[in-house]
């Protein structure tokens, strides 16, 4: 998978947040205003397999980034917010009901030192060498009209 050596998975000193986001940008090559609206019902854990729905069918994350989604998901049962509106966002926002600012996640991947662009942009150059262009579009959610 692209970006799994840059992924800062074992940073115990990055919020768990911020490194499934971040692996969702290096991993999944997903912008980061796309990430903002994932909900938790977007997530599919089947006790084997964790997979995220981004296209149809959902895309089946690696390990180890299938474990840190699993602990993020989880993690949010216990959040005083996990019974109101804004439960049903992966990445619930400051304002109720509503999901995180793109812009402000954005800011916050550079502050760790992802590159959100340059790093989806990375993640799909790598992505093409590894399966054929239909098969990366409907894995990124894209589909012909």
């Amino acid at each position: 998978m692209p970006g799994l050596t840059l992924l800062p998975q074992a940073d115990d000193s990055l919020p768990l947040r911020s490194r499934v986001v971040a692996a969702l940008v290096l991993v999944c090559a997903q912008p980061v205003s796309r990430i903002v609206r994932l909900t938790i019902d977007d997530i599919t854990d089947d006790g084997t397999t964790i997979a995220v729905r981004l296209g149809d069918p959902p895309s089946p994350l690696p390990e180890p980034i299938a474990e840190l989604m699993r602990v993020y998901v989880h993690s949010r049962q216990h959040l005083p917010y996990a019974s109101g509106r804004s439960a049903r966002w992966l990445f619930p926002g400051r304002q109720p009901g509503q999901p995180m600012n793109p812009v402000s996640l954005q800011a916050h991947l550079r502050e760790i030192g992802v590159p959100p662009q340059r790093g989806r942009t990375s993640a799909i150059r790598q992505l093409v060498l590894q399966a054929p262009a239909p098969v990366i579009a409907k894995a990124l959610g894209h589909h012909s009209r």
